[in-house]
């Protein structure tokens, strides 16, 4: 095969953004990436573009409320003795990650990122065919409970939102929500300029056909290894073949840990991984943005394909295997609620890419002058994507990124 200009490993959502990027620049780009069954998170997620999420999950508020959340006590965070080998050191570094000037600068880090999310979002999705992937209708967080409601919109108006706006919901917005359930919520928030995609699938689709189309190659398989020699990383594929371009883009999620430590890079990452069903019959009400059930917290959301809901965050094992538990109880949380949804429902489990700082890595690797990374989003690689693709194009192309990259690289590992 003729050497490539430019190599992206990895074909979820991020690493689509990143070749569709270098592509639309120029740069003569071949994404390789892997058949998998069940597909990743980038399929299987909410689909909620979370301007609002600014405040990284590592902090000293999370530790505080993790035990009432612990799954042992019917809360939503899973961590299974048998894989305590795998979560136990990321809960250390995450718990060190939380110390408050840490998170004060993950803060400041995270909101620059979000801050172009949607404008790059926008951009994207003028781009693409079909029309209508982007869906800017804001989202809504309800509670049945007066306290819990109380309690939770205290929390919201003390919570850094970025540069996303809510209001506590009026009674008309309260009697709209109620459409969607069977007991009305005792009150909520609406976010007004956050927003969904289409179809997490159909977009996925969309940007594999813009990159096709503008001249892009795709190879099924995946990276076995990687090599550093002569200041350059060469990747070797499951087939035997060597790659070592002028420009190799690592983002392949969990397992990008694992091929950076083999260039003696230091990527503390863990699957985090969602649970979701999904209901292609349903009722739910036209024009009805994503609604989280924070008390169950759980995130119900109306795609082209079917209605979805989503929640969990269980630590541990990429291969480790499905804890069906958990869609018995999303599908329990469903008929609580009274979801105009008929079934069967249909299951998925993947994994989020998470570091203990709850920041994405981005950044070129000093001992290899080839190899841009980008991986690590945790549960916002679908509303970090297009950005972070147009600051892999720009660090391969030598320009300033739209965004600083220096709080995401790996070097705040060791």
């Amino acid at each position: 095969m003729a050497a490539e200009k430019a190599v992206v490993m990895g074909g979820g959502i991020v690493g689509l953004c990143c070749a569709l990027a270098l592509q639309r620049r120029g740069v003569a780009t071949l994404l390789i990436d892997p058949a998998r069954s069940p597909p990743p998170a980038s399929y299987g997620n909410a689909g909620h573009i979370a301007i609002e999420q600014a405040e990284p999950l590592a902090s000293q508020a999370t530790l505080r409320s993790l035990p009432r959340r612990l799954a042992l006590f019917g809360g939503p965070v899973s961590l299974p003795p048998r894989q305590a080998g795998r979560w136990l050191p990321f809960a250390l570094r995450f718990a060190r990650a939380a110390r408050p000037d840490r998170f004060a600068a993950g803060r400041a880090a995270l909101g620059s990122l979000l801050a172009q999310a949607m404008p790059a979002w926008r951009e994207l999705s003028d781009s693409l065919e079909p029309r209508g992937l982007l869906r800017e209708g804001g989202h809504a967080v309800v509670w049945h409970g007066e306290a819990a409601a109380a309690r939770g919109l205290a929390a919201w108006q003390g919570t850094d939102v970025g540069q996303a706006r809510f209001h506590a919901a009026s009674r008309d917005e309260l009697a709209w929500l109620a459409t969607a359930m069977r007991t009305p919520p005792a009150g909520a928030v609406v976010f007004e300029n956050t927003g969904q995609v289409a179809d997490p699938a159909a977009v996925l689709s969309a940007l594999d056909h813009a990159f096709r189309q503008a001249g892009g190659d795709r190879r099924t398989g995946f990276v076995r290894s990687l090599r550093l020699g002569g200041g350059l990383a060469e990747a070797v594929l499951d087939d035997g073949e060597r790659l070592r371009p002028p420009h190799l883009v690592l983002s392949v999620g969990v397992e990008s840990g694992a091929l950076m430590a083999m260039l003696g890079v230091r990527a503390p990452i863990i699957a985090e991984r969602g649970y979701h069903i999904q209901s292609p019959s349903h009722a739910w009400p036209a024009g009805m943005p994503p609604i989280v059930f924070e008390e169950r917290s759980m995130i119900v959301t109306r795609f082209d394909s079917g209605l979805r809901a989503a929640g969990f965050v269980e630590f541990g094992r990429l291969d480790a295997p499905p804890d069906a538990r958990k869609w018995r109880r999303l599908e329990r949380h469903a008929a609580a609620l009274g979801l105009p949804a008929a079934g069967p429902w249909n299951r998925w489990v993947g994994a989020r890419p998470t570091l203990p700082d709850y920041l994405p890595a981005i950044g070129r690797m000093p001992q290899a002058s080839n190899l841009v990374y980008a991986f690590g989003h945790q549960h916002l690689g679908l509303t970090l994507a297009p950005v972070t693709g147009a600051i892999v194009a720009a660090l391969v192309a030598g320009e300033r990124p739209p965004v600083p990259v220096a709080p995401f690289d790996l070097k705040r590992f060791g």
